[in-house]
């Protein structure tokens, strides 16, 4: 009897061993890439009357499509496309370069197992701004101020999140005359605003002991070294025309932000430090003092920058 359990242990053993070593099936199921896709924008005031918008360039989108688990964007407002995630496929953009410009959308929808699909559209809106006086008083002087960054006070360059929930240099913050001793371009260079009789704007950079800059692909400015670090470049300056546009963050007024921005026409022109970006939110302006936040270089980051006028 004994061994016969035995032996019905032992088949059963080989039995269950010949099982375990059967390769499985595995089912990926279905990878069918999102189809149907449909980018649907709501121009904010367009009619019969006005088919590119009211002229406060805001634009509501959505994105659909079938088989779609998330969605980024691309709202076609740069050389290149710099797609963002947009989780539930909705979003409202606010298109700020003044008159009536084209814009290409452009939209990638994810899929089962990393598939994608991809679609665009072009869209007609139209932005009128005009800012507030006091702003241009107060930047200008009515004709022409000059203004520079001011190493007497805290924070006169810092950095932070590009977020609209932190509007601080939570980062960094410069100490005072903390540039002093390694790039003292950055406090002698002079930006000269003016105010043009035909009502145009246009901004005229010196720079005496050259450009507080990066290099290469992280500069624009015309001439500065294709590599080395943060530094004092050798720079002639430039001059080009500026506009007043609404601040293209939407932040809110309590920020506080005066909701309007500068941005240089110029390559060739910056404000207090060289980089890629030429829209500068104004956050606080008096007579004597500017603070400003822009889009750093490095994706994700936030400048800060404090001028006095001279």
């Amino acid at each position: 009897m004994k061994k016969n359990i035995k032996q019905l242990f032992s088949i059963f053993m080989l039995l269950l061993l010949i099982n375990s070593c059967k390769e499985k099936d595995y089912v990926l199921g279905d990878l069918t890439a999102p189809q149907n896709l449909v980018i649907t924008a709501v121009i904010v005031g367009q009619d019969g009357s006005h088919p590119n918008g009211d002229g406060s360039g805001n634009v509501n989108i959505s994105i659909t499509a079938n088989n779609a688990l998330s969605y980024s964007i691309d709202y076609g407002t740069g050389s290149t496309i710099s797609l963002v995630n947009l989780p539930t496929g909705t979003t409202s953009k606010k298109y700020t370069k003044l008159g009536v410009n084209t814009y290409r959308i452009t939209a990638v929808v994810y899929g089962k197992g990393g598939t994608s699909s991809t679609i665009t559209k072009d869209i007609i809106v139209r932005s009128d701004f005009t800012p507030d006086p006091t702003i241009v008083s107060n930047l200008t002087g009515g004709t022409s101020k000059i203004w520079a960054v001011d190493p007497s006070v805290p924070g006169q360059f810092g950095v932070g999140p590009w977020s609209s929930t932190s509007i601080t240099p939570e980062w960094w913050s410069a100490s005072v005359n903390e540039k002093v001793g390694c790039c003292n371009c950055f406090y002698t260079a002079h930006f000269t605003f003016t105010k043009n009789s035909n009502g145009t704007f246009s901004l005229a950079v010196t720079t005496p002991d050259g450009a507080f800059t990066k290099t290469g692909s992280l500069t624009s400015l015309p001439g500065i070294p294709s590599s080395g670090g943060e530094a004092c470049y050798a720079y002639g300056g430039g001059s080009g025309a500026f506009s007043f546009i609404p601040a293209s963050t939407g932040l809110a007024a309590s920020t506080p932000s005066t909701q309007t921005s500068i941005l240089l026409g110029s390559t060739s022109t910056f404000i207090g430090y060289g980089a890629l970006q030429n829209e500068y939110e104004i956050m606080v302006l008096t007579p004597t003092y500017m603070y400003l936040r822009v889009q750093g270089t490095e994706t994700g980051n936030a400048w800060y920058l404090k001028l006095k006028s001279l």
